[in-house]
């Protein structure tokens, strides 16, 4: 499979279903957690994704897993050779619950919701984690619901997961768009029928054999730049 040119937008979203980790909160600073257990920074990028991979390798075998038990997990692996592995892998998880936004992410947020968007969150990690980081941020009065797959059937990029946001906001997929920075997601929320923004800050490459997004932004004030454009549904 190949993915295809994304169609052109002729109208805005209702509803913008926004992942959390890595799209809204800046996790490069769980680094600084892991020097501080006594391991090198550059490790907690691919310490992220392996959980990620071993979550959906559960979620593809039928069950749902709790982010922060497959979190725990995957770091028990990756510090497996420290004196006090528990307290380690304790104090780095401790980190999500300090994480800023990315600094985008404040001013995007207003923006879109000041063209009456109605704006969800939809994560596979905690919904405490993800309410205190919007709390924290100051935005959390612009969402009308801060969802996780906790209460869905299974972690994103299931179907299910993204047609229990839907049914939680009463929305038609064709009516909403998923917004995330992780290929992956918006392959995820495409195949199950909505429309789906890519934020890529980095300026990567998309991966050829996904499903297209709808819109690239290279943030989220330029999402909403490119939406405010388009005719209000």
């Amino acid at each position: 499979m190949t993915s295809t040119p994304p169609p052109t937008l002729e109208r805005r979203p209702r509803l913008l279903i926004f992942d959390v980790n890595e799209t809204l909160s800046d996790m490069t600073h769980l680094g600084d957690r892991f020097v501080e257990v006594g391991v090198p920074p550059y490790l907690a990028a691919p310490w992220f994704a392996g959980l990620l991979r071993d979550g959906f390798a559960l979620t593809v075998t039928g069950h749902n897993p709790s982010f922060a038990d497959v979190a725990h997990a995957s770091l028990r692996t990756v510090l497996h050779d420290k004196a006090n592995v528990e307290a380690a892998s304790r104090h780095v998880m401790a980190g999500f619950l300090e994480l800023p936004l990315h600094d985008d992410v404040r001013d995007g947020i207003r923006a879109l919701a000041g063209m009456g968007l109605r704006l969800v969150t939809l994560s596979n990690g905690s919904a405490d984690v993800a309410e205190g980081l919007l709390a924290r941020g100051g935005i959390r009065d612009h969402f009308e619901r801060v969802l996780s797959v906790e209460d869905a059937p299974a972690w994103k990029p299931a179907a299910s997961a993204y047609a229990y946001a839907l049914r939680e906001c009463g929305v038609a997929p064709e009516d909403a768009m998923l917004v995330a920075v992780h290929p992956w997601d918006v392959h995820g929320a495409k195949a199950a029928g909505l429309l789906a923004a890519w934020v890529d800050r980095v300026g990567a490459p998309y991966p050829e054999p996904m499903y297209a997004a709808d819109i690239v932004a290279t943030s989220l004030t330029d999402l909403a730049s490119r939406l405010e454009s388009l005719p209000a549904s």
